[in-house]
């Protein structure tokens, strides 16, 4: 048996420039999404990227507090060589 998964959609309101909008519609009538399904991926995806800025924020930040010591990564020189 296959359940579907169950989603909640709500209606938001949101006040866009003409020329966004009009490149909105262009693009997603290219990809064959509506104006709504086009915009949730959008901004699906913008949240995926600002989850990345922030891991890396958090990594940089991590390194900044304790740096690595001299010789700690030498073991992976190997692994940032390209095969021949």
């Amino acid at each position: 048996m296959c359940l579907a998964r169950i989603i909640h959609m709500r209606t938001v309101q949101m006040t866009l420039d003409e020329q966004l909008v009009a490149a909105v519609d262009k693009a997603a009538r290219r990809l064959g999404l509506s104006r709504s399904a086009f915009t949730r991926e959008a901004l699906a995806a913008a949240l995926r990227k600002e989850a990345i800025r922030e891991l890396e924020r958090r990594h940089r930040e991590g390194y900044r507090k304790q740096p690595a010591r001299a010789g700690e990564l030498d073991g992976w020189e190997s692994e940032q060589v390209w095969p021949e």
